[in-house]
């Protein structure tokens, strides 16, 4: 086969759009157009696929579609990614989650783990550990697997290290992990109190009540509509005067959920539900 010399008209991307919903029950008929269309067209080429090419595989091949979901979602993270953020989250929300009894938090499109285990080393040095849960979630289960090893190559090691000083944290990143010869294993005391499972924004429903959501990097994949409904999630989804964090990259455009949040960090988009 040879591969693809010209993008995806409209029409093709909304008829892969359908596909995929009705045989693999994934919506992304919400998602940022430039964006899937970047990514489908990505597919299109590592996999030197023609259009219908695609379409027989995505309705007779079990297996592609989860190289296929890969691909098209977005798995590019950090531990203690954009270290303002985790120094505003540390001195701004982290006070306020030490009166809670139990400590929940949802890091939503974990990804491969590194922000889920970013909230458990945080809450470490606060002290605060003995009391904390943290659940990680997406859709992409190969992404999860490499969340629940916790084990990151030691290059990726060093780059977290710099994030983690610039955060404003005492001591190393590398406190927390176990040398593995050219990789790291996060220590078995903070995989003890973080779970990894499969949750989808669009079409799954609220799981538990959280201290904290975490959801950045991913908002901005999205057409507005899916963030109205994601946000609407995320509201549910926190217990009373909970924290929501999305990040210097997002906000919360919607009048309606101006209202139902308040800025507690404009800069880095860190909101507290109002209201019960």
């Amino acid at each position: 086969m040879n591969v693809i010399l010209k993008g995806l008209t409209d029409e093709q991307i909304a008829e892969l759009i359908d596909l995929v919903k009705k045989v693999h029950g994934f919506d992304f008929s919400d998602y940022s157009k430039a964006s899937l269309k970047r990514r489908l067209n990505r597919v299109m080429m590592i996999k030197k696929l023609e259009f219908y090419d695609l379409k027989h595989a995505l309705l007779n091949d079990p297996g592609f579609f989860q190289d296929f979901l890969e691909e098209i979602t977005v798995n590019v993270t950090e531990m203690f990614r954009d270290p303002s953020f985790f120094k505003a989250v540390n001195n701004q929300v982290v006070p306020y989650l030490s009166t809670y009894q139990h400590i929940k938090i949802w890091s939503a499109g974990c990804s491969s783990g590194e922000e889920a285990y970013s909230y458990a080393i945080l809450m470490n040095k606060s002290g605060l550990k003995h009391k904390s849960f943290i659940y990680g979630t997406d859709v992409n289960t190969v992404v999860l697997k490499e969340a629940r090893m916790g084990i990151y190559s030691f290059r990726n090691i060093k780059s977290y290290a710099e994030n983690y000083q610039l955060s404003g944290l005492s001591g190393s990143l590398t406190d927390h992990f176990t040398t593995l010869y050219d990789a790291a294993s996060i220590h078995s005391e903070l995989k003890t109190n973080t779970l990894f499972s499969v949750h989808n924004l669009i079409s799954d429903t609220v799981f538990n009540e959280f201290q904290l959501i975490s959801c950045r990097n991913v908002f901005i994949y999205f057409e507005t509509q899916l963030q109205e409904k994601i946000l609407e999630l995320f509201y549910n989804s926190l217990c009373p005067h909970g924290f929501l964090c999305l990040g210097s990259k997002e906000t919360i455009r919607s009048d309606v959920f101006k209202k139902k949040f308040k800025a507690i960090n404009q800069k880095e988009n860190i909101y507290q539900k109002i209201g019960s």
